[in-house]
């Protein structure tokens, strides 16, 4: 197996970062050689998913090594840690379909700290005679942490959120937004062209091209700007950091052209745009590495209901200005 990434892996990881077929990026779930390895050589397990697998196998360049691939179903590790697919029974199969006991003398495996949730390590020495050693959380320190013995500083112990790997995360944020902001788009052109004469298709792409403007303001402000500005935004809720955004985008916006929109049409803007950033800001929960479901299910429940209110009531400030 090569540890160099070939230019359609590197086309493959941007398709990946845009969600692009995200749960058919996978490979075979087995055993792979790294270089040549023998019976004494390290073994690494990780998850079916190619970007996590290339990254790793990346990481091994100029190494002998096995690596030990379950089938998560195309999720990356973290994740499939928390879904149970990368768990205690996934490892134990795997080194037995594998014979892993046939291949080398020793009895290590090497998992990612990242699948710790979903792994006992005493279970798995248990069910099939290999212990486990937690290697660090990213793969490109696994040279150093095998050239140490197997041992890892604090700083591979430690899981960062830097602002360029917050923004790697947002264009799949932004393609996730795709379906319904394109339902969004057709319902405010409807609506756009209500007015005194019922129904105007000029006002429809007029006052409907604003509005949609608008709305792709709110989900930018969610989708990029929250994940940017992450650490410096109060409060512990996305979707309050979404709706202080949104409040602030919507402000500059008021700033500029608040003088053409009138009473109603500034109401509409000061109560949908935070909205749609809020809603869009709360999607960002799952890739970040401080919540938890049951946090985001309580941050749900309380605050869908008041984002869905003020996007109601500022539909219907924008309607209502067409007739003043």
């Amino acid at each position: 197996m090569t540890t160099l990434l070939s230019l359609a892996d590197r086309l493959g990881h941007w398709q990946m970062r845009w969600g692009l077929g995200r749960m058919r990026y996978r490979v075979a779930p087995g055993l792979y050689a790294v270089g040549a390895p023998d019976d004494d050589s390290p073994v690494v397990v990780t998850a079916n998913y190619k970007m996590s697998f290339d990254l790793l196998r990346r990481a091994l360049h100029g190494m002998a090594a096995w690596v030990v691939v379950l089938d998560t179903r195309g999720i990356n590790v973290w994740c499939a840690a928390g879904k149970g697919t990368f768990g205690t029974a996934a490892v134990v199969q795997q080194v037995m379909v594998c014979r892993l006991a046939e291949v080398v003398r020793h009895r290590t495996l090497i998992l990612p700290q990242l699948g710790a949730p979903g792994v006992a390590a005493h279970e798995v020495q248990k069910g099939c005679g290999f212990r486990v050693v937690y290697g660090p959380v990213r793969a490109a320190d696994l040279p150093s942490f095998l050239a140490a013995g197997m041992q890892a500083t604090p700083a591979m112990r430690r899981v960062t959120f830097t602002t360029t790997e917050r923004l790697v995360l947002t264009p799949v944020e932004i393609t996730s937004m795709l379906k319904p902001s394109a339902w969004g788009i057709v319902l405010l052109l409807l609506l756009g062209g209500i007015g005194p004469g019922w129904f105007s298709p000029a006002a429809a792409l007029s006052r409907g091209g604003t509005a949609i403007a608008v709305g792709l303001a709110g989900v930018l402000a969610g989708t990029v700007l929250v994940p940017a500005l992450l650490p410096w935004l109060p409060g512990r809720m996305f979707a309050v950091k979404g709706a202080i955004v949104g409040l602030l985008v919507a402000g500059i916006g008021l700033l500029l052209w608040g003088g053409r929109l009138g009473g109603l049409n500034s109401a509409a803007l000061l109560l949908a745009l935070p909205a749609v950033a809020a809603w869009c800001a709360m999607h960002f929960t799952g890739s970040t590495t401080f919540t938890s479901p049951s946090g985001v299910e309580k941050e749900m429940r309380r605050t869908i209901p008041v984002q869905a209110a003020a996007l109601l009531a500022g539909g219907i400030c924008w309607v209502l200005a067409a007739f003043f």
